[in-house]
């Protein structure tokens, strides 16, 4: 019985190929580089309605879990390459998902030699070029379409998440609110083509290792120096660190070739999931914008003469969101409440807050809106 075409592949495979050739054809007028090759609409369509059916399905209990990788073998470093190349077709993504499950792996997709239309599963690999377009299947039904920009130990750009009848299409200018914090620029602007190639984004690192604990948690980010949050913090504080803890501090403080090397990638990703597990803990970690950590398992608590928060603007990164102004407990629980409360109380200071079921909001003060702004930002995570 031949399956249903996905309705979504097709009203989003224009709207991708546009993408990645806008953006290959930017980073082409800045020198050659290792590019990966660009999707066409029909190559795009095809993947994404061969990998929703593959995620529907499930082979010895398990629902796949698979990663594909638009590009040929040549592209590809040192592949492991099939004899004979297979039909990318929902059942053989399905039987091959076990094989390919952990991260950093992808299926090959490309083109039969001589025929434009027909896409095929060559083999896997490891090592893909800059704009690759990956499309990764993360649970039944949800897909997300990414792509690395080149920073070894940095996430994924994602361009689109599909989630069912469902489409959110990442926002490229990031952030458009003029008066948000630098710090949470960075992160907004993560997946925008003006954003440093060179760059690792900090809070991103944090965000995704936060949200793979699975257990939800609380990080507040504070100003250096400062000692005025305090006054939000029930004392005497569980598990307060003296002096901070640096060593994430002083990796960022190194130079940037330091950067390239797998020394430093490695202590970077350790240095990250330390931080981020200790979020795990009842109550929120602190660190300050310089990535020191001062404590964790911290009461929140309101200010004494702060006003209660009733209100909060949510907004969410992606094309055509809409603004929205909403009650805290709207967005969450208690977490999300006191982070908001937080937020309203210290102005300079930004709360990370994961959800359980794997949502992810970022609080700032905005100074034009005089509303604690919630940024709902797991589209950027997945």
């Amino acid at each position: 019985m031949t399956e249903l075409a996905y309705p979504a592949a097709r009203s989003v495979a224009a709207t991708v190929q546009a993408y990645f050739a806008r953006n290959l054809a930017s980073a082409r007028q800045h020198g050659p580089k290792k590019l990966a090759p660009e999707p066409d609409a029909a190559a795009v369509e095809a993947i994404i309605d061969a990998a929703f059916w593959a995620s529907l399905r499930r082979e010895e209990g398990y629902s796949p879990k698979i990663s594909l990788a638009f590009l040929p073998p040549e592209q590809a470093g040192e592949p492991l390459q099939f004899q004979r190349q297979l039909p990318l077709t929902p059942q053989v993504l399905t039987r091959l998902a076990p094989a390919v499950e952990r991260p950093g792996i992808h299926l090959g997709v490309w083109r039969v030699p001589g025929d434009s239309t027909e896409l095929r599963v060559w083999g896997t690999t490891r090592e893909i070029p800059k704009l690759c377009f990956v499309l990764e299947v993360i649970e039944p039904g949800l897909l997300v379409i990414k792509y690395r920009r080149g920073q070894e130990t940095g996430k994924y750009i994602n361009v689109v998440v599909l989630k069912g009848d469902q489409i959110k299409v990442l926002d490229e200018r990031g952030t458009t609110l003029p008066d948000c914090p630098d710090l949470l620029t960075s992160l907004l602007d993560f997946g925008s083509p003006t954003a440093r190639t060179d760059s690792v984004n900090v809070l991103v690192q944090l965000a995704v290792s936060m949200r793979a604990h699975g257990r939800g948690g609380s990080l507040l980010v504070v100003p250096q120096g400062s000692a005025v949050w305090r006054e939000s913090i029930l004392q005497p504080v569980s598990y307060a660190v003296s002096p901070p803890f640096s060593e994430l501090a002083g990796l960022m403080r190194q130079e940037l070739s330091a950067r390239e090397e797998s020394t430093w990638q490695e202590e970077f990703i350790d240095a990250v999931d330390a931080i981020a597990g200790l979020t795990a803990v009842d109550g929120a970690a602190l660190i300050t914008d310089q990535y020191e950590l001062l404590a964790f398992g911290a009461k929140i608590g309101r200010r004494d003469g702060g006003v209660r928060v009733e209100q909060v603007i949510v907004t969410e990164p992606i094309v055509g969101g809409m603004p929205a102004v909403v009650q805290p407990l709207e967005l969450g629980g208690t977490r999300h409440l006191s982070a908001a409360q937080f937020v309203q109380d210290q102005h300079g200071s930004l709360a990370l807050v994961a959800s359980q079921d794997g949502r992810f909001t970022v609080f700032a003060w905005s100074p034009c809106e005089e509303l604690v702004h919630a940024h709902r930002v797991e589209t950027l995570l997945l």
